[in-house]
């Protein structure tokens, strides 16, 4: 019994678990700075603000905050979620993005480094680093999207376009690597074994396809009232999903969107206060964008087991 509880105890100290482990602690910090950083960015861009001056400071007050002040987590809950000078409230999505990020990198590298237990090549470990990183900036993306489009429905083209072209080169970058070990998220699986000519107009469709959905319904919408119902921003969200994700992916990520949207529809149909103000609820704008984020995040981590579960719950 003890040599087998020394065994044991070696197989969690060993090497590779060891390095799993701090491996993804450090992401998970670096995630929390991360979001700190995102927090100043959603702030400060509806603002048409520079992100980089003035230094952080109280929004109500503006007094430059202390380093300490600006810990992720930390300072939020020592000051207990209000400015030490006004007394301000300081909202709790600042908290909650920086845990968002945290946790959303820290699943990547602990997931990513399992694929590293054993011996490994060099360009096995870059390969595995560079998808790492490819999703972390994925999903830092989306949760940026989320909070924008949630707080001031804005999906603004200097994210959208650049993500997708970004998303458009890692995927030439994924076909050009060729190794069935880069696949860390949904979409890059449709890219083994192709040719990079096949990869392009692949992903090309998926764009045009994923976009073309979300302004088909745009269009229909409009001819039933004769208005506005989704925005450009949306289809531009679609096709920043489709040229990371692939189609499937992109439409995965919609469809969790949808049902979200129409959750949240009926929840506020359903509320006390809508009830009785009527005209409010019909005038009530849903962030679909961040629900197709929130999808998006869904089918980056998980998207590919979602897949194949449904393919085999269907009998295909």
């Amino acid at each position: 019994m003890g040599a087998s509880y020394a065994a044991d105890i070696g197989a969690v100290y060993s090497t590779p678990s060891m390095i799993r482990v701090f491996g993804t602690i450090f992401a998970g910090l670096l995630g929390l700075a991360f979001g700190s950083f995102l927090n100043v960015c959603v702030s400060r861009w509806p603002e048409g603000e520079s992100v980089v001056h003035p230094h952080s400071h109280c929004r109500s007050c503006g007094r430059t905050l202390a380093w300490w002040e600006n810990v992720p987590l930390v300072s939020w809950l020592a000051l207990r979620g209000h400015c030490r000078s006004c007394g301000a409230g300081i909202s709790w999505r600042y908290p909650l993005v920086e845990l968002a990020v945290g946790w959303l990198w820290a699943v990547v590298a602990w997931r990513s480094l399992a694929d590293i237990a054993g011996p490994a090549s060099d360009d096995f470990l870059w390969a595995v680093a560079i998808s790492a990183v490819s999703q972390m900036i994925l999903l830092w993306l989306l949760v940026a999207l989320a909070i924008l489009d949630f707080e001031h429905l804005w999906l603004p083209n200097k994210i959208t376009i650049p993500g997708m072209l970004m998303g458009f080169a890692v995927t030439l970058l994924y076909a050009a690597v060729n190794s069935k070990h880069v696949f860390a998220f949904y979409g890059a699986l449709e890219l083994e074994g192709r040719s990079m000519w096949h990869v392009i107009w692949q992903r090309l469709i998926a764009i045009l396809v994923a976009a073309g959905l979300i302004l088909l319904i745009r269009w229909v919408y409009w001819l039933i009232r004769r208005r506005e119902g989704v925005g450009l921003g949306d289809a531009k969200l679609m096709a920043m999903l489709a040229a990371w994700l692939g189609l499937g992916g992109a439409l995965l990520s919609f469809t969790i969107g949808v049902v979200l949207g129409a959750a949240a529809a009926l929840f506020l149909l359903f509320a006390p206060s809508t009830r009785k103000d009527h005209g409010r609820w019909a005038q009530t704008k849903l962030p679909l964008g961040a629900f197709l984020c929130v999808g998006g995040i869904v089918s980056s981590l998980w998207g590919e087991r979602m897949i194949h579960a449904y393919l085999r719950w269907a009998g295909f």
